[in-house]
């Protein structure tokens, strides 16, 4: 009986030892978790100029994409865009990827338009619309549900001598493909590319858009263009 309840003993000693062991080792990977750096966590390494380079070795730079509104053109001018900016970008033989985020429109230039014309104007009337208009702009900016869309291209390529300029070579081709198709873009500078990292990571930073499945699943026209 005492060498069971020794046995017993020991094995309960050691049992409480290996738990608090690996209680301590959880507790210190949570804490070496809790650490990590936002730039650790979204794999960014620093941001100089018009470039963000990754920990992994990379130098990533941003075609910034200028919307434009196709409901002013008809079906051929829309065709027409499409087999212009298809022919000119199938000859991009690297790789890039589109980025489409949202961002709440900043009204703040309207309002102000419509503040000024509404101290100036001496019409009753017209003063008793710009305020009802004011207020649901305002409502509409705190709100958040005013969105729009920017588009982006994003490239990439393995650091080494020289690849900064590759990249703006590249970006400056694939921005004159789009210039020729009557649309304007623009290479992000540093301040630019640390506001699109936010827009894409931080989502504190963008209000989420409710739209349902339906619109969630483009479906293209076929413009013949192969």
């Amino acid at each position: 009986m005492i060498c069971v309840c020794a046995l017993l003993g020991g094995g309960t000693l050691i049992f409480l030892k290996l738990s608090a062991k690996h209680k301590k080792s959880k507790n210190k990977d949570k804490e070496e978790l809790a650490q990590i750096t936002a730039n650790e966590f979204v794999n960014v390494k620093d941001i100089r100029g018009n470039f963000l380079y990754t920990r992994d070795n990379l130098a990533l730079a941003y075609l910034k994409i200028y919307p434009i509104s196709t409901e002013l053109f008809s079906k051929n001018e829309k065709r027409l865009i499409a087999k212009q900016l298809t022919v000119s970008l199938s000859s991009a033989q690297y790789p890039f990827q589109l980025l489409a985020v949202s961002r709440p429109v900043d009204i703040s230039p309207l309002l102000s338009e419509l503040s000024a014309t509404l101290t100036s104007s001496s019409d009753v009337k017209q003063k008793e619309l710009l305020k009802q208009e004011i207020v649901e702009m305002g409502a509409f900016a705190l709100s958040g549900e005013v969105v729009e869309r920017q588009f982006y291209i994003k490239i990439w390529d393995r650091v080494s001598d020289g690849v900064e300029r590759d990249l703006l070579q590249k970006l400056k081709l694939l921005g004159g493909y789009f210039s020729d198709s009557g649309i304007q873009t623009e290479i992000l500078q540093q301040q630019d590319i640390v506001r699109l990292c936010n827009l894409v990571n931080n989502p504190a930073y963008v209000h989420l858009e409710d739209s349902g499945i339906n619109a969630a699943i483009p479906i293209l026209e076929s413009v013949g263009v192969v």
